[in-house]
């Protein structure tokens, strides 16, 4: 690990500083990709899933050298699922074989999602004080697992993705203040806002019910 963190170390030169921080190339090429894949995450453009692979990858090197494993190891799961999630948009479909629409989930699948989420952080967080020397290992695993279910409920055009990454994006505010990342506070302060907006662009997008005729 350390003769990677030493051959990748250039590319983390600074650009400015903020708040006491520096501020990387790296980090600036990762924030403007991270913002074009939500814009094209709004209309639904398949083109946002290869600039969530390419954000990640750089994400996840910047992750390793603040030791946010949590994060890191997302970044890389997130690259798999970009590969997945660009493929259910070009050729996934629906049980009935009907490509893929914008849609909502049903009162059992919303509360396994959250279950999901509610088990997997404190067995992350365990897992990350265990393994590895992460000083935040807790506050680490709540946004990571809550990020997975939120990336498999966007690559799978359920609404409910919008409000996960609201949730998501508020814990990672926290998180990476911790870190002096303060470039990605204010990306993720942004990302928590698009969300909304995204939340309400594909709610505009779902199938109005039919009019009761009285006639």
């Amino acid at each position: 690990m350390s003769n990677f963190l030493s051959a990748t170390a250039p590319l983390l030169a600074p650009a400015f500083s903020l708040a006491g921080s520096a501020i990387t190339w790296l980090e600036i090429v990762a924030v403007v990709l991270s913002v074009w894949m939500v814009l094209c995450n709004f209309r639904v453009d398949p083109l946002g899933w290869p600039l969530a692979i390419l954000s990640s990858a750089l994400y996840a090197l910047l992750f390793v050298h603040s030791r946010l494993y949590g994060e890191a190891a997302l970044q890389g799961v997130f690259i798999t699922l970009g590969a997945w999630g660009w493929w259910q948009w070009l050729r996934g479909t629906t049980r009935e074989g009907e490509p893929l629409p914008v849609r909502t989930l049903e009162a059992r699948q919303r509360w396994a999602a959250v279950a999901v989420t509610a088990v997997g952080w404190p067995l992350l967080g365990w897992l990350l004080s265990r393994i590895t020397d992460s000083d935040v290992p807790y506050l680490d695993a709540l946004p990571t697992v809550g990020s997975l279910v939120g990336q498999y409920l966007l690559a799978r055009k359920w609404l409910e993705n919008w409000p996960a990454w609201v949730a998501v994006n508020l814990v990672s505010i926290v998180l990476f203040a911790t870190k002096g990342l303060w470039l990605t506070v204010g990306l993720y302060a942004l990302f928590a806002v698009l969300a909304v907006v995204g939340w309400r662009a594909w709610a505009a997008l779902l199938p109005r019910p039919a009019a009761v005729s009285h006639g």
